[in-house]
């Protein structure tokens, strides 16, 4: 079997045989099936409290971000003047070496965890229209979940990494936007493509991890592989509502980022004079941390929504293509290890 991605590989979006047609892996309804913008800022606004819960955190951290800069520049500028130019060096490659890596791990864990009860949420509403029986918060639901599914929160961290990394695998097998383009010279322009295409399906671990919560399989190993299965049979489609929502993303993203520079410009004439001789970088830098703040809490959740209702739309009803268990079990080990731990269960 060739990794010709969609043009040679199973029929990506295509109906399959009426052989197959027992083969479903799910039953679960659908409360919401359109995956259009209106529908998903409204759904964002229904799970508003975790938007805010992400824009509090990430408004916190670029907080002490900014701090984090003064005294990552700043000392650097002090050492520089007053000390010698190579201590100045060290201090800020030390700050941004050391505490810049451990500052980002920290975020992101606290993110992560933030996601994953959002999932949850998300997941219940576009199935079930409402969040669980009305008895408890939407954290408490997010975190019962989560919790209750998969035991500790690093053992869904292990699954979803193994997701990320077949997904990964399987994008490098799309190259069909080179072959639909056999011009000579327009080899950069595919390849191009086909990192905004990569990069437009991010989304995807955590679409399968949705996709794990609404079957309600105890062995979610087989709900993630069966999960990326359907993504690859409905890839074709669901690229094309990704291509467009990594396209306005990076608009409004821009966009946010140049309305952010005044405020920011603002900000740093407070800061003192060691810093504001970089007064260009500085304002630039916090322009984009304010920018990236609200593309995080906002913007990414609302695309998420899009693509998660698009994808349970498509797997509605749908049977597996065995043809594809069989390519992803040659196209990556992970893949297959997925299908190896199948039929056991977390550890509790």
């Amino acid at each position: 079997m060739t990794d010709s991605g969609f043009l040679s590989g199973p029929g990506l979006g295509a109906a399959t045989t009426n052989t197959q047609q027992t083969d479903v892996r799910h039953a679960y309804s659908l409360a919401v099936r359109d995956c259009g913008l209106a529908t998903a800022f409204g759904l964002l606004l229904k799970s508003l409290p975790y938007a805010l819960m992400r824009f509090a955190v990430l408004f916190w951290f670029s907080t002490a971000g900014i701090l984090w800069l003064i005294v990552t520049f700043g000392g650097a500028a002090w050492l520089g003047t007053h000390v010698a130019q190579a201590f100045g060096w060290v201090w800020l490659i030390g700050w941004l070496v050391g505490t810049g890596w451990l500052w980002t791990t920290v975020l992101r864990y606290v993110l992560y965890l933030i996601e994953c009860g959002h999932v949850a949420v998300l997941t219940e509403l576009i199935t079930r229209g409402e969040i669980g029986n009305g008895n408890e918060s939407q954290f408490a639901y997010g975190r019962r979940i989560v919790t209750e599914r998969f035991g500790q929160v690093n053992a869904l961290l292990g699954l979803n990494l193994l997701v990320r990394g077949v997904l990964n695998a399987f994008h490098a097998t799309l190259d069909w936007i080179s072959e639909l383009l056999p011009i000579p010279g327009l080899e950069s322009l595919a390849n191009l493509a086909n990192v905004v295409l990569r990069g437009a399906t991010r989304y995807m671990d955590k679409v399968i991890f949705s996709y794990n919560l609404a079957r309600q399989d105890e062995d979610q190993w087989a709900g993630a592989r069966d999960g990326i299965v359907y993504y690859c049979q409905n890839a074709a489609p669901i690229l094309k509502t990704s291509i467009w929502i990594i396209i306005l993303e990076k608009i409004l993203s821009v966009c946010l980022w140049l309305l952010f520079l005044v405020p920011a410009a603002a900000i740093t004439m407070l800061l003192p004079h060691g810093v504001r001789e970089a007064g260009g970088i500085v304002t630039v830098i916090i322009a984009l941390l304010f920018a990236a703040n609200v593309r995080a809490a906002f913007l990414k959740p609302l695309f998420l929504i899009m693509i998660m209702v698009r994808f349970h739309a498509l797997v509605e009803n749908q049977p597996i293509n065995q043809e594809w268990v069989g390519h992803l079990d040659q196209l990556s080990d992970k893949f297959r290890s997925l299908g190896q731990r199948a039929g056991t269960a977390f550890a509790r």
